[in-house]
């Protein structure tokens, strides 16, 4: 394949993906804590789950970022039938939970191939490398953790979030400012052609990523993998 100057890499489902006990301790968690109407724990999962996919469609229709203190309200609310009382509660301490399951059932490496290819394309010296993700739950700055723990972090020059910026893929300014951060100090002359959006999301990623103007690579949702770029 063509060697990019710039390679933006989506995150969730493209370099890593969820630990499945994180998600089952995460809706332990609302349903211990948040569910005055008794409902099973199955319901309660169940409601996570589709206040994940809802705000995830949310946020790729509008462009915009629905933030993880939303999205739990959200959860909250509709577990207890939609009562809008939420006066006493702390949403620091919620995510702060939350964080500590993550990093208790941490993320995993998308495949085997995930770092090598990485650090292949970073090795050349002549390709810089960085993150553009969409957030739900889990905000940038957990994430920026949680790549320095997988040790994918020193790969990357720089890192953007949804949630920082309040802007979601495949919002064409999201995708500028990933080009705006580009290092014009080490690509001088770096045009769109040379710049490649890869992602598993034929919406969020490639669709976007046409619009910005730039090149892309769908893979693991289609029988190409990572591997593909080197």
């Amino acid at each position: 394949m063509k060697i990019y100057k710039h390679y933006s890499f989506d995150l969730w489902l493209t370099l890593i993906k969820s630990n499945p006990q994180f998600k089952q301790e995460r809706a332990k968690l609302f349903h211990s804590k948040y569910n005055t109407l008794n409902k099973s724990f199955d319901e309660v999962a169940t409601i996570v789950r589709q206040v994940d996919l809802m705000v995830n469609s949310m946020n790729e229709k509008t462009g915009k970022n629905i933030d993880a203190d939303e999205m739990c309200l959200m959860v909250i609310s509709i577990i207890n039938d939609y009562h809008p009382d939420f006066g006493g509660m702390d949403m620091e301490s919620l995510y702060s939970e939350m964080e500590a399951l993550l990093f208790n059932y941490m993320p995993l490496v998308y495949c085997d191939h995930t770092k090598n290819t990485l650090a292949k394309l970073k090795e050349s010296g002549s390709s810089t490398l960085s993150i553009l993700s969409n957030t739900g739950f889990i905000r940038g700055k957990t994430l920026r953790k949680v790549l320095t723990a997988l040790e994918i972090a020193p790969l990357l020059d720089f890192q953007l979030y949804s949630d920082e910026v309040k802007l979601s893929k495949p919002n064409k300014a999201f995708f500028q400012l990933m080009l705006d951060t580009i290092d014009r100090k080490k690509h001088t002359d770096i045009e769109l052609h040379e710049i490649v959006h890869i992602g598993d999301n034929p919406v969020a990623d490639i669709l976007g990523a046409t619009s910005a103007g730039i090149k892309s690579v769908l893979i693991n949702s289609n029988q190409q993998t990572i591997s593909c770029l080197i």
